[in-house]
Protein backbone atom coordinates (compact mmCIF):
# COMPACT_ATOMS: atom_id res chain seq x y z
CA UNK A 1 0.00 0.00 0.00
CA UNK A 2 1.35 3.43 -0.89
CA UNK A 3 1.98 5.92 1.83
CA UNK A 4 0.57 9.40 1.41
CA UNK A 5 3.00 11.68 -0.39
CA UNK A 6 3.12 15.46 -0.18
CA UNK A 7 4.23 15.59 -3.80
CA UNK A 8 0.95 16.28 -5.66
CA UNK A 9 2.16 14.08 -8.49
CA UNK A 10 2.14 11.01 -6.23
CA UNK A 11 -1.23 10.44 -4.61
CA UNK A 12 -2.05 7.41 -2.54
CA UNK A 13 -3.61 5.72 -5.59
CA UNK A 14 -1.27 7.01 -8.30
CA UNK A 15 0.00 3.53 -9.16
CA UNK A 16 -2.83 1.37 -7.83
CA UNK A 17 -5.39 3.04 -10.06
CA UNK A 18 -3.40 2.01 -13.11
CA UNK A 19 -3.09 -1.72 -12.44
CA UNK A 20 -5.99 -2.58 -14.74
CA UNK A 21 -3.96 -2.05 -17.93
CA UNK A 22 -0.56 -3.76 -18.11
CA UNK A 23 -0.27 -5.04 -21.68
CA UNK A 24 2.98 -3.10 -22.22
CA UNK A 25 4.92 -4.74 -19.42
CA UNK A 26 5.61 -3.60 -15.89
CA UNK A 27 7.49 -0.75 -14.29
CA UNK A 28 11.16 -1.35 -13.44
CA UNK A 29 13.66 0.66 -11.43
CA UNK A 30 16.17 0.80 -14.29
CA UNK A 31 13.47 1.95 -16.68
CA UNK A 32 12.46 4.73 -14.31
CA UNK A 33 16.09 5.80 -13.87
CA UNK A 34 16.59 5.89 -17.65
CA UNK A 35 13.49 7.98 -18.17
CA UNK A 36 14.47 10.32 -15.35
CA UNK A 37 17.79 10.93 -17.10
CA UNK A 38 15.98 11.58 -20.38
CA UNK A 39 13.73 14.17 -18.74
CA UNK A 40 16.66 15.78 -16.94
CA UNK A 41 18.67 16.08 -20.17
CA UNK A 42 15.60 17.49 -21.93
CA UNK A 43 15.25 20.17 -19.26
CA UNK A 44 18.95 21.06 -19.55
CA UNK A 45 18.87 21.33 -23.36
CA UNK A 46 15.67 23.37 -23.30
CA UNK A 47 16.99 25.61 -20.52
CA UNK A 48 20.12 26.36 -22.54
CA UNK A 49 17.93 28.01 -25.19
CA UNK A 50 16.41 30.69 -22.96
CA UNK A 51 19.62 30.95 -20.92
CA UNK A 52 21.54 32.01 -24.03
CA UNK A 53 18.69 34.24 -25.21
CA UNK A 54 18.75 36.23 -21.97
CA UNK A 55 22.53 36.55 -21.81
CA UNK A 56 22.59 37.59 -25.50
CA UNK A 57 20.01 40.29 -24.84
CA UNK A 58 17.30 38.69 -26.99
CA UNK A 59 14.02 40.49 -26.26
CA UNK A 60 12.02 37.33 -26.94
CA UNK A 61 13.48 35.56 -23.92
CA UNK A 62 10.83 36.79 -21.49
CA UNK A 63 8.04 35.55 -23.75
CA UNK A 64 9.61 32.10 -24.06
CA UNK A 65 10.15 31.96 -20.31
CA UNK A 66 6.55 32.92 -19.45
CA UNK A 67 5.16 30.56 -22.08
CA UNK A 68 7.27 27.78 -20.61
CA UNK A 69 5.95 28.47 -17.10
CA UNK A 70 2.29 28.52 -18.16
CA UNK A 71 2.42 25.62 -20.60
CA UNK A 72 4.58 23.62 -18.20
CA UNK A 73 1.92 23.98 -15.50
CA UNK A 74 -0.84 22.96 -17.91
CA UNK A 75 1.14 19.94 -19.13
CA UNK A 76 1.92 18.93 -15.55
CA UNK A 77 -1.79 18.97 -14.66
CA UNK A 78 -2.62 16.87 -17.73
CA UNK A 79 0.08 14.38 -16.75
CA UNK A 80 -1.24 14.10 -13.20
CA UNK A 81 -4.80 13.38 -14.33
CA UNK A 82 -3.89 11.31 -17.41
CA UNK A 83 -1.01 9.15 -16.22
CA UNK A 84 -1.30 6.85 -19.23
CA UNK A 85 -0.28 9.80 -21.41
CA UNK A 86 2.88 10.46 -19.41
CA UNK A 87 5.13 8.93 -22.08
CA UNK A 88 4.20 11.94 -24.23
CA UNK A 89 3.32 14.64 -21.72
CA UNK A 90 6.30 14.16 -19.39
CA UNK A 91 8.90 15.01 -22.09
CA UNK A 92 6.74 17.95 -23.21
CA UNK A 93 6.63 19.14 -19.61
CA UNK A 94 10.43 18.90 -19.47
CA UNK A 95 10.75 21.10 -22.58
CA UNK A 96 8.44 23.80 -21.20
CA UNK A 97 9.92 23.67 -17.72
CA UNK A 98 13.40 23.99 -19.19
CA UNK A 99 12.39 27.16 -21.04
CA UNK A 100 11.20 28.69 -17.79
CA UNK A 101 14.18 27.56 -15.71
CA UNK A 102 16.74 28.71 -18.26
CA UNK A 103 15.19 32.16 -18.47
CA UNK A 104 14.70 32.80 -14.76
CA UNK A 105 18.16 31.41 -13.98
CA UNK A 106 19.81 33.66 -16.55
CA UNK A 107 18.04 36.76 -15.27
CA UNK A 108 19.15 36.01 -11.71
CA UNK A 109 22.67 35.14 -12.85
CA UNK A 110 22.98 38.35 -14.89
CA UNK A 111 21.82 40.38 -11.90
CA UNK A 112 24.29 38.59 -9.65
CA UNK A 113 27.26 39.14 -11.96
CA UNK A 114 26.41 42.78 -12.53
CA UNK A 115 26.13 43.47 -8.81
CA UNK A 116 29.05 41.38 -7.58
CA UNK A 117 31.65 40.81 -10.26
CA UNK A 118 31.03 42.37 -13.69
CA UNK A 119 32.67 40.48 -16.50
CA UNK A 120 33.20 37.32 -14.44
CA UNK A 121 32.52 33.93 -15.99
CA UNK A 122 28.93 32.79 -15.40
CA UNK A 123 29.97 29.36 -14.18
CA UNK A 124 31.34 31.02 -11.04
CA UNK A 125 27.97 32.53 -10.24
CA UNK A 126 24.80 31.82 -8.36
CA UNK A 127 23.24 29.39 -10.82
CA UNK A 128 26.23 27.05 -10.94
CA UNK A 129 26.22 26.87 -7.15
CA UNK A 130 22.46 26.24 -7.07
CA UNK A 131 22.74 23.41 -9.59
CA UNK A 132 25.64 21.83 -7.69
CA UNK A 133 23.77 22.06 -4.39
CA UNK A 134 20.60 20.60 -5.93
CA UNK A 135 22.42 17.52 -7.19
CA UNK A 136 24.33 17.29 -3.92
CA UNK A 137 21.10 17.30 -1.92
CA UNK A 138 19.61 14.72 -4.29
CA UNK A 139 22.54 12.34 -3.75
CA UNK A 140 22.50 12.83 0.01
CA UNK A 141 18.76 12.14 0.23
CA UNK A 142 19.15 9.08 -2.00
CA UNK A 143 21.86 7.69 0.29
CA UNK A 144 19.80 8.45 3.38
CA UNK A 145 16.86 6.62 1.83
CA UNK A 146 18.79 3.61 0.54
CA UNK A 147 20.45 3.12 3.92
CA UNK A 148 17.14 3.72 5.70
CA UNK A 149 18.67 6.47 7.82
CA UNK A 150 15.49 8.40 7.06
CA UNK A 151 12.51 6.09 6.91
CA UNK A 152 9.33 7.21 5.11
CA UNK A 153 7.00 6.34 7.96
CA UNK A 154 3.36 7.35 7.96
CA UNK A 155 3.97 10.03 10.60
CA UNK A 156 6.90 11.51 8.70
CA UNK A 157 5.01 11.57 5.44
CA UNK A 158 1.97 13.19 7.03
CA UNK A 159 4.23 15.81 8.58
CA UNK A 160 5.92 16.60 5.28
CA UNK A 161 2.53 16.71 3.55
CA UNK A 162 1.28 19.26 6.09
CA UNK A 163 4.47 21.33 5.80
CA UNK A 164 4.33 21.27 2.00
CA UNK A 165 0.69 22.33 2.11
CA UNK A 166 1.62 25.23 4.39
CA UNK A 167 4.32 26.35 1.96
CA UNK A 168 1.85 26.18 -0.93
CA UNK A 169 -0.65 28.25 1.07
CA UNK A 170 2.01 30.86 1.84
CA UNK A 171 2.91 31.20 -1.82
CA UNK A 172 -0.75 31.43 -2.82
CA UNK A 173 -1.38 34.19 -0.26
CA UNK A 174 1.76 35.99 -1.43
CA UNK A 175 0.61 35.74 -5.05
CA UNK A 176 -2.84 37.16 -4.24
CA UNK A 177 -1.26 39.99 -2.24
CA UNK A 178 0.95 40.70 -5.24
CA UNK A 179 -2.14 41.60 -7.26
CA UNK A 180 -2.67 44.46 -4.80
CA UNK A 181 0.94 45.62 -4.82
CA UNK A 182 1.95 43.92 -1.59
CA UNK A 183 3.57 40.68 -0.42
CA UNK A 184 4.61 38.64 2.60
CA UNK A 185 7.86 40.40 3.63
CA UNK A 186 9.50 37.35 5.21
CA UNK A 187 9.35 35.47 1.89
CA UNK A 188 11.59 38.07 0.25
CA UNK A 189 13.57 39.55 3.12
CA UNK A 190 17.32 39.00 3.40
CA UNK A 191 17.07 39.31 7.17
CA UNK A 192 17.43 36.41 9.56
CA UNK A 193 13.71 35.60 9.39
CA UNK A 194 13.73 35.54 5.60
CA UNK A 195 16.80 33.31 5.55
CA UNK A 196 15.32 30.99 8.18
CA UNK A 197 12.04 30.61 6.26
CA UNK A 198 13.94 29.91 3.04
CA UNK A 199 16.11 27.28 4.73
CA UNK A 200 13.02 25.54 6.14
CA UNK A 201 11.40 25.45 2.70
CA UNK A 202 14.56 23.97 1.17
CA UNK A 203 14.51 21.26 3.84
CA UNK A 204 10.85 20.50 3.12
CA UNK A 205 11.54 20.25 -0.61
CA UNK A 206 14.51 17.97 0.10
CA UNK A 207 12.41 15.64 2.24
CA UNK A 208 9.92 15.31 -0.59
CA UNK A 209 12.63 13.40 -2.45
CA UNK A 210 12.41 10.66 0.18
CA UNK A 211 8.71 10.33 -0.53
CA UNK A 212 9.32 10.23 -4.27
CA UNK A 213 11.88 7.45 -3.88
CA UNK A 214 9.40 5.51 -1.75
CA UNK A 215 6.56 5.80 -4.23
CA UNK A 216 8.75 4.80 -7.18
CA UNK A 217 10.12 1.84 -5.27
CA UNK A 218 6.60 0.77 -4.29
CA UNK A 219 5.41 1.10 -7.88
CA UNK A 220 8.15 -1.25 -9.05
CA UNK A 221 7.43 -3.72 -6.24
CA UNK A 222 3.71 -3.80 -7.01
CA UNK A 223 4.15 -4.26 -10.76
CA UNK A 224 2.75 -0.94 -11.96
CA UNK A 225 2.28 -0.60 -15.75
CA UNK A 226 5.29 0.25 -17.90
CA UNK A 227 4.14 3.78 -18.66
CA UNK A 228 4.32 4.56 -14.96
CA UNK A 229 8.10 4.73 -15.38
CA UNK A 230 7.49 8.01 -17.17
CA UNK A 231 5.08 9.13 -14.48
CA UNK A 232 7.55 8.26 -11.72
CA UNK A 233 10.32 10.14 -13.53
CA UNK A 234 7.99 13.09 -14.03
CA UNK A 235 7.18 13.24 -10.32
CA UNK A 236 10.86 13.20 -9.45
CA UNK A 237 11.54 16.07 -11.88
CA UNK A 238 8.76 18.15 -10.31
CA UNK A 239 10.45 17.86 -6.91
CA UNK A 240 13.92 18.54 -8.31
CA UNK A 241 12.70 21.66 -10.11
CA UNK A 242 11.09 22.92 -6.91
CA UNK A 243 14.23 22.15 -4.90
CA UNK A 244 16.45 23.94 -7.42
CA UNK A 245 14.28 27.06 -7.41
CA UNK A 246 14.22 27.17 -3.61
CA UNK A 247 18.00 26.76 -3.38
CA UNK A 248 18.48 29.46 -6.02
CA UNK A 249 16.20 31.75 -4.03
CA UNK A 250 18.11 31.06 -0.81
CA UNK A 251 21.45 31.81 -2.45
CA UNK A 252 20.00 35.01 -3.90
CA UNK A 253 18.87 36.09 -0.43
CA UNK A 254 22.28 35.32 1.07
CA UNK A 255 23.94 37.19 -1.79
CA UNK A 256 21.78 40.21 -1.03
CA UNK A 257 23.26 40.43 2.47
CA UNK A 258 26.81 40.98 1.18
Amino acid sequence: MFEKSSNPVFSKTSFNASFATTDQGVMTMQGTINKSLILLLTIIVSASLTWNMVLDGNSSATGFMLAGAILGLITAMITIFKKEWSGITAPIYAVFEGLFLGGISAFIEASFLTAKQPGAASHNGLVFNAIALTFGVFLVMLLLYKNRIIKPTQKLMMGIAAATGAVFLLYMVNMVMGFFGSNLPFLHSNGLLGIGVSVVIVIIASLNLILDFKNIEDGVAQGAPKYMEWFGAFGLMVTLVWLYLEILKLLSILNGRD
